[in-house]
Formats: structure tokens, C-alpha cells, sequence
């Protein structure tokens, strides 16, 4: 796992819903808006392959 300049372990199986950069990647990989990914979240919660699925339905 990478580690982040303050020496926490970052998890690139979750997508944080409050890091916009985060948001902003996921909706540019899936082609769809911020709101959606957002949504996504809410709705499966934040492991990212979950909300990969949610988005390609």
C-alpha cells in the first residue's frame, strides 16, 4: 500500500466522497457527472468497485 507524505497508508479501494479530487477522477473515468459518483457512494457505499458497478448500470 502507497503511503502519503504524512505517513498514512492510502486505500485505493475506497473512493472518498468528500475529497472533490477523488470524485473528480471517478466521474472522468466512468464518463459521468460528480453528482452521480456521489450518489453512488450514498447509495452502495465507498469501495470503489462497488461504486464502479453502480455506475456502469
Amino acid at each position: 500500500m502507497a503511503t502519503t507524505s504524512r505517513g498514512r497508508n492510502q486505500d485505493r479501494a475506497r473512493v472518498a466522497a468528500g475529497q472533490d479530487h477523488e470524485v473528480a477522477y471517478e466521474a472522468k473515468k466512468q464518463g459521468v457527472p460528480k453528482t452521480k459518483v456521489k450518489d453512488a457512494v450514498k447509495t452502495v457505499g465507498n469501495s470503489r468497485s462497488k461504486v464502479e458497478g453502480k455506475l456502469e448500470k
